[in-house]
């Protein structure tokens, strides 16, 4: 009872933002330019590592298109600031962002896999979509952690056990909001409503914004070290 009533409180504190995004999260005109807009970013995305960011390595032009792909202009920003072999400095900051770029591109692609499992396909109790939409991004975001660290070199368990502690501050971080964002604005929804999709590119940018600080200070802290310098390469 408790848990149901902390639920419908924040319910009731977040009805005024509710009120406002689902209308346009549910707009096949505001959903066609968004759709419209993140083609263009991920066009000029593309067209700028042909041209000018070839020496990035293929995991990194992965993670980027994949950050492009779910946030649209947001994501090509970050990755101008961030991410080009142009940039002018490293800094906390650029490195905080290439990290939580790193881990969102893994927790994006299972959170969107979770999700249409869940409550597209399966059609679970919100509870239960909670659970297998995090489980999923925890999964993938962890698999991207170790696949790397192994190709280096590093042993299984080093790299498990490195990517536990490094990663999982920042994937709880990011998808609980994520998460919680999503189902706050589409839980009802269906895979087939455009509020179901709004909903889910939103809250990935939420998810993004909210692990960003936990990121760069884990990058401070050392305990991880992000992508490389871009500029370096």
């Amino acid at each position: 009872m408790q848990v149901d009533a902390l639920v419908a409180r924040i319910e009731r504190a977040f009805d005024p933002a509710r009120e406002f995004l689902v209308p346009l999260l549910s707009d096949p005109v505001v959903m066609g330019a968004w759709a419209l807009i993140v083609a263009v970013s991920v066009a000029v995305l593309l067209w700028d590592v042909r041209e000018h960011n070839t020496a990035l390595p293929s995991l990194m032009k992965a993670v980027w298109t994949l950050t492009v792909i779910y946030s649209g202009p947001f994501g090509l920003a970050v990755y101008w600031y961030a991410g080009r072999t142009q940039i002018p400095e490293d800094s906390l900051v650029r490195r905080g962002f290439r990290s939580t770029a790193h881990c969102y591109s893994g927790c994006g692609a299972g959170e969107i896999t979770g999700i249409l499992l869940a409550q597209g396909v399966l059609g679970l109790a919100v509870g239960w979509v909670a659970a297998a939409t995090f489980g999923f991004a925890y999964l993938f975001g962890f698999g991207l952690t170790v696949g790397p660290l192994m190709q280096e070199g590093v042993g299984l368990r080093e790299a498990v056990v490195d990517a536990f502690y490094s990663e999982t501050p920042s994937i709880t971080v990011m998808e609980v909001t994520a998460i919680g964002t999503d189902l706050l604005l589409a839980a009802d929804a269906h895979v087939g409503d455009l509020l179901f999709w709004g909903a889910l590119a939103l809250s990935l940018s939420v998810g993004y914004l909210a692990a960003f600080p936990v990121n760069a200070a884990l990058v401070r802290a050392g305990v991880k070290e992000g992508m490389a310098n871009p500029a370096e390469l």
